[in-house]
């Protein structure tokens, strides 16, 4: 049960689904089966397919995690549901309407719901214009859903956008370092873990590497602290650019950073971090000409079972590079 409420809580487009989605079942279900007593079939059974729709794509967004495609597909059959319901119901029918552009907003962008809202106004009051008394008492009936219709759909695209845009930055505050847009602490765990279980599971080689650059405290003193930040970003520049597409950098805090390099020998782990320690002595300089180096140390997974352990390592590996002088490699024995 705790796994339940857990990932509700850290996706939050998987919970409006399964709350907007459970809602419907339970408001339109009743609906279905008094319109099924009553003989009104057509009614019935588009609100008995709705109720089963939304069942299953509920069902497909937890089993595989994808909730855009389950969005698009209960936006799609709540449209066909709500124009069937409001050419057969007329007036009655148009409330559930708006019940659609709340629907439409939560569950997909803003701007697929514009598409799909319009849409299906247009085909409500194209229908009602072509037979007129069956949905609409009036055209000046019409003309007064159109425009509420509208404003309601402008709210609620406004809100959309707006929650949809707030919760990106959020999430990139959660996971990245705002300074240098590398993952953050947070992030990094989450990759370790993924590691560690990758490697338990499909038998996958991981190195780590923990980087640390060497008197950055002196540069923040002598030359500010908006220098130090440049320095910060180029390093992780670099880093970037002597690393494979596949490895992971990750800024632990401060000047120290980890490096997770996938599918690689301890051969292989030391080569890396050869090649980041010589990229930042002949690039990397200070404001007085003067080279920024790097201590650095790693070590395998192997022989871990949990991140912990593993990051302990390699941070113990770092300590023993910068005792030995700075500027230095030490990578654990297997």
């Amino acid at each position: 049960m705790s796994a339940f409420w857990s990932r509700l809580k850290d996706d939050f487009q998987l919970s409006i689904i399964t709350l907007v989605g459970s809602l419907a079942v339970l408001g339109v279900t009743p609906y279905a089966v008094y319109r099924l007593g009553q003989r009104n079939w057509l009614v019935g059974f588009t609100d008995s397919f709705l109720v089963v729709g939304t069942v299953l794509a509920v069902c497909y967004a937890w089993r595989t995690g994808n909730t855009v495609r389950p969005g698009q597909f209960l936006a799609a059959i709540y449209s066909i549901g709500a124009f069937l319901v409001s050419i057969k119901l007329g007036t009655n029918g148009l409330f559930w309407m708006y019940v659609l552009i709340l629907f439409n907003f939560f569950v997909v962008p803003p701007r697929q719901s514009v598409m799909v809202t319009q849409v299906t106004l247009l085909a409500v009051c194209l229908y009602g214009w072509l037979n007129p008394q069956e949905v609409f008492a009036s055209h000046y009936q019409m003309g007064s859903f159109i425009v509420t219709y509208e404003l309601s759909s402008i709210f609620a695209f406004v809100f959309a956008y707006r929650g949809r845009a707030q919760r990106r930055e959020l999430s990139q505050l959660a996971t990245e370092d705002p300074l240098t847009g590398i993952g953050n602490r947070r992030t990094m765990n989450k990759e370790l873990d993924i590691a560690v279980a990758d490697s338990r599971r499909y038998d996958i080689r991981f190195g780590l590497l923990v980087l640390d650059l060497d008197h950055f405290k002196q540069i923040n003193d002598q030359f500010g602290h908006a220098v130090g930040d440049d320095v910060l970003v180029r390093f992780v520049n670099l880093v970037d650019a002597a690393c494979r597409p596949s490895d992971r950098l990750f800024r632990l805090g401060g000047e120290e950073f980890v490096l997770l390099v996938p599918n690689v020998a301890r051969e292989g782990l030391n080569g890396v971090a050869t090649k980041i320690q010589q990229c930042v002595r002949e690039v990397l300089r200070r404001p007085d000409g003067r080279a920024v180096t790097v201590s650095i140390g790693g070590c395998m997974l192997n022989g871990h079972t949990e991140r912990e352990s593993w990051l302990h390592e390699a941070d113990a590996c770092l300590y023993a590079a910068k005792d030995a002088g700075r500027d230095q490699i030490v990578i654990a024995a297997p």
